[in-house]
């Protein structure tokens, strides 16, 4: 039907299939499709759709004011495959024009905090959607930390906090699943430095602390390492650091012999960062490098 890679007006596309000509997420009445529509915009408010690795793409929620919940477009993409839609993604190029990526199919949903068109603190949904006929390495469920769900629906059926609530929403899971569900998409389900893959065990935190951040940076994928237990501990104690080449830095305040005892080389180096990553890891390096003068 759509060529990825290839441009198409936006107007022709709804003349032909039908849907909003206006919204991000987009239903025909006509046929079983859904368009969803990514631009810029997100970026106003500190978020951004994405690719996060080869097969998944990140896209965020409907809805300007209030909390974003789980009705109409968001409802109908969670719930496309139970319906028999199919989902086609295009991106941006120029006011009216959109180029065509990916056909794709629902894979798992959650929460994180944003501000509402009016600068509002509040919950946003953001999806995670895989490439259609990519086979996906884990199930949603591997994913969750210490949740059980009875069923789909009930999964994505949370209770916001109230506005007095909001302030400890930093440790909560909500507004923080989908930012460590990212993290665990965008390396690939297992450690920077070792490539151990089991999620139950690692640990998906900020390179630039949530304290020291901008609340754009917070919710930025390049801000993230997915880490295994020892090396996440000395990463936040700013113990270890890494260079662009992504080298491994130890820290001086530790001894050679220690870091041997517990099973740091440093030889070890991560393979894949990002430009994004290596400009937070620049920021990271420099409160070690200040342990070294202290």
């Amino acid at each position: 039907m759509f060529i990825p890679g290839q441009t198409y007006q936006r107007s022709q596309i709804h003349d032909q299939y039908g849907g909003s000509r206006q919204s991000g997420i987009s239903p025909s009445a006509q046929f079983p499709y859904i368009f969803i529509f990514s631009g810029s915009q997100g970026s106003l408010h500190g978020y951004k759709d994405q690719w996060i690795n080869e097969n998944v793409y990140s896209y965020t929620g409907e809805g300007q004011v209030g909390d974003m919940k789980f009705t109409k477009g968001n409802l109908a993409l969670m719930e496309h495959q139970n319906h028999g839609k199919r989902v086609f993604l295009f991106e941006y190029v120029q006011r009216g024009y959109v180029r065509f990526e990916s056909e794709l199919e629902f894979y798992d949903a959650d929460f994180f905090n944003t501000p509402d068109r009016n600068g509002d603190l509040r919950i946003g949904i953001k999806f995670f959607f895989n490439r259609i006929g990519a086979r996906p390495i884990i199930r949603p469920e591997q994913l969750q930390l210490d949740f059980e769900f009875h069923s789909q629906q009930e999964k994505y059926e949370i209770t916001l906090p109230s506005s007095t609530e909001r302030e400890g929403l930093v440790t909560s899971r909500v507004g923080q699943g989908a930012y460590r569900k990212g993290i665990i998409h965008r390396w690939n389900y297992q450690c920077a430095v070792t490539e151990f893959k089991d999620p139950r065990v690692l640990i998906a935190s900020h390179i630039v602390p949530w304290k020291d951040a901008s609340d754009p940076e917070r919710l930025d994928v390049d801000n993230g390492i997915l880490l295994s237990p020892t090396y996440d501990a000395l990463f936040d104690r700013h113990l270890i650091s890494f260079e662009n080449s992504g080298k491994i830095i130890l820290s001086d305040q530790i001894s050679w012999k220690d870091y041997k005892k517990i099973g740091v080389s440093g030889q070890e180096r991560i393979l894949g960062l990002s430009s994004g990553n290596k400009e937070y890891l620049e920021r990271h390096s420099k409160f070690l490098f200040n342990n070294h003068s202290s």
